[in-house]
């Protein structure tokens, strides 16, 4: 079988895409990855899904109502019915010889007519016309219930827009970061032609405090659970920690991609997606993802990672208190840096790369700050 199209030769008989190609199987030729690096975020204070049958309705802001809300449109619903109720109640009841509890009751509802039938004001000795606007005074009442509360509501989320919501709490206080109890998820896809075989994974991971004195070293099945899957764009690895808790140090783990026979460790770009949600309240979720491609924002060329030197991913790991969300405790990740290990610009450092034994691996480390 012939070398895919675009690709270059390396000792002679073996084919690899030139630096910042990937191999595209389907079409059997290398093509430029022209993605641009980008890193998305979210607070996680929307739902993380929908409940409502939106099949018939647009239900996009009543979702994000907030449970005080949510009071003020029941109890706006509850005095409505209950006054619609009352109002067909007395229709039902005799009226007698006009001096009885019933009469006065309706003929008190006839005089709450204020939207409709409104000249029976200046009648006021004509209790005929009163009767004819005692329809009129129970939609007139109705029409308020039912303005005031949603009035109530409307008026309640301008004004928590207003307040505070979100509290970050400081890494150094202990007892407050014991409280937080996250499910996180790490998903990096290595984008490349490389596939699971090619991957050695670390068994240990590492802690420590500022400037890594005295640092931890801890198996890593006892903290991470994690796996790999191939996928059309690369390996994907994913780390997974149920019922987190946060501390004060800092942690890193590390592992490799390694040369296979014909398959050689080289990447073009990460793609990567962290989650956070409360262990007892899953309907929130806090993520950042993102594609990187290059170190620099500036130099944005394609690029091809191979060597010794390590890739660092970088992130952050803030805890946010949401106190409108019944104290809510959540991890908001946020990228903090790439620094690219052996990065390779051009066909002539590729190739030398791949004839040289000693490059034949990547480096790859995640490290988190709290």
């Amino acid at each position: 079988m012939g070398c895919p199209k675009n690709s270059i030769l390396y000792n002679g008989t073996h084919c690899a895409c030139p630096a910042g190609y990937l191999l595209n199987r389907a079409a059997n030729s290398c093509a430029v990855f022209s993605v641009r690096s980008q890193i998305e975020t979210d607070s996680g204070i929307d739902y993380y899904a929908a409940t409502f049958p939106e099949t018939f309705f647009s239900f996009d802001t009543i979702k994000k109502f907030t449970q005080s809300q949510a009071v003020f449109l029941e109890a706006t619903l509850v005095l409505l019915l209950s006054w619609l109720f009352f109002c067909l109640f007395l229709r039902f009841m005799k009226l007698g010889d006009g001096r009885g509890i019933w009469f006065r009751i309706r003929w008190w509802v006839s005089r709450l007519d204020v939207c409709f039938a409104t000249r029976h004001w200046l009648d006021d000795q004509k209790l005929v016309i009163k009767r004819k606007t005692e329809l009129g005074g129970t939609f007139s009442i109705a029409s308020w219930i039912l303005f005031t509360g949603l009035f109530a509501a409307l008026l309640y989320q301008v004004i928590s827009k207003r307040t505070i919501e979100v509290h970050n709490v400081r890494a150094t206080n202990a007892p407050d970061l014991a409280s937080f109890s996250n499910d996180m998820e790490l998903k990096l896809i290595t984008v490349s032609s490389m596939s699971c075989s090619n991957l050695r994974m670390p068994t240990t991971f590492v802690s420590g405090s500022s400037g890594f004195i005295d640092p931890k070293v801890t198996p890593l099945s006892s903290f991470l659970n994690y796996s790999c899957q191939n996928t059309s764009v690369g390996p994907a690895i994913t780390f997974r920690c149920n019922n987190c808790r946060l501390s004060q140090d800092y942690m890193f783990v590390s592992w490799q991609f390694v040369d296979l026979p014909n398959n050689p460790a080289a990447a073009v770009g990460f793609q990567f997606n962290i989650t956070a949600k409360d262990h007892a309240n899953r309907r929130h979720v806090s993520f950042v993802s993102g594609t990187l491609k290059n170190g620099s924002d500036l130099d944005d060329r394609p690029v091809t990672f191979r060597g010794v030197d390590g890739n660092i991913l970088v992130f952050n790991l803030f805890p946010r208190m949401y106190r409108n969300l019944h104290d809510l405790r959540l991890i908001q990740p946020l990228f903090h840096d790439f620094v690219p290990g052996s990065v390779l610009y051009d066909t002539s450092q590729l190739r030398a790369s791949l004839e040289s034994s000693n490059d034949g691996l990547i480096n790859m480390t995640l490290y988190t700050l709290n």
